[in-house]
């Protein structure tokens, strides 16, 4: 038996959130056993935990799109007991069980090693948000730009994929901007390495199909009116990555910043990247994200506080990471 969070839906299909044991014989197939050390809440998760949104496909379901830990048993050669693993993605905690338990039975193909960099609560401080946070950044940069081109906004900065993406960029000698709509955050997200903060009324409401000109590059977290007015703020050829939808997943734009401007929208997903990539953008986040500046942007709770707590991740009251001890 081993402790989890189990979601499972009434007659009235809505979601009902536990705490409690769990038995093996209840894991899913897989080709590898971990037992789970840290996991974490994301924002997704806590849609998951809560039934706002409709994230789980499958019932029932142990929440969880993170996990790290280390492998018990293998029946794939690649992985032997003892070694230690991070996974993100891969539909963990949407179609199959994810990393809200003690135990997790995963196929092979998911697992990444853990970085030499990390621990395992480090790694968890990282996880979807910070990988997230790598694929937009290493977006603007395939799209060719650099450090010193001019400022790159972070909007929702301080939230996971924000304060990841200004600590990254900051770290790699971009100017990072970070829009939020908790000024109280400021010195946070300056220590983190944000070079300006901005209000995110700036961007929330309806504005022109074109404005100035006034962001090299964006690292958009929230969707709908901030990332039209974002594109329609985008200097010339400049590029937007998209990776969030906490304001809506609309998208009320005109094609005007895209066809006057040359500007580039990239589209995140971090869910289903081949390994190669995960590897590249964990090996960038270990050079340029300061273990220190990792722990500042973290919370962590316990397994048993995960149901209670995912309300205030909706309401905006949590900033940074939450990372979770699946072990209290």
């Amino acid at each position: 038996m081993f402790q989890g969070i189990l979601l499972t839906q009434g007659p009235d299909k809505k979601t009902i959130a536990t705490y409690g044991p769990l038995d093996e014989a209840q894991l899913p197939a897989g080709d590898v056993d971990v037992r789970v050390e840290y996991s974490t809440l994301n924002y997704k998760d806590a849609l998951a935990v809560t039934g706002k949104g409709a994230i789980v496909r499958s019932w029932p379901l142990v929440p969880g799109i993170d996990l790290a830990g280390v492998v018990e048993t293998s029946r794939d050669a690649r992985w032997q007991p003892g070694d230690r693993v991070v996974v993100t993605g891969w539909g963990l905690g949407e179609t199959h069980w994810g990393g809200l338990a003690q135990k997790a039975r995963l196929k092979a193909d998911w697992l990444l090693r853990l970085p030499a960099a990390y621990t395992t609560r480090q790694s968890m401080a990282i996880a979807t948000a910070g990988f997230t946070a790598a694929l937009a950044v290493m977006a603007l940069q395939k799209h060719g730009l650099a450090p010193g081109d001019g400022e790159v906004l972070v909007t929702g900065a301080a939230g996971g994929v924000g304060s990841i993406a200004v600590a990254l960029l900051a770290g790699l000698g971009y100017k990072a901007v970070a829009s939020t709509g908790r000024p109280h955050e400021s010195a946070y997200l300056e220590s983190l390495g944000a070079s300006r903060i901005i209000d995110r009324n700036e961007l929330s409401s309806p504005g022109k199909p074109l404005q100035s000109e006034r962001w090299a590059g964006v690292i958009d977290t929230v969707g709908s009116h901030t990332l039209a007015n974002a594109c329609a703020q985008t200097r010339w050829y400049g590029a937007v990555a998209a990776c969030g939808l906490a304001q809506g997943g609309d998208f009320p734009a005109t094609v005007m910043p895209f066809i006057l401007r040359g500007v580039n929208l990239y589209g995140i997903n971090s869910v289903f990247t081949d390994n190669a990539t995960r590897e590249r953008a964990w090996a960038m986040l270990a050079q340029h994200v300061d273990t220190a500046k990792l722990e500042q942007m973290t919370v962590e709770i316990g397994l048993s506080e995960v149901i209670d707590y995912a309300p205030r991740v909706l309401a905006g009251q949590v900033r940074g990471r939450t990372v979770v001890d699946v072990n209290r």
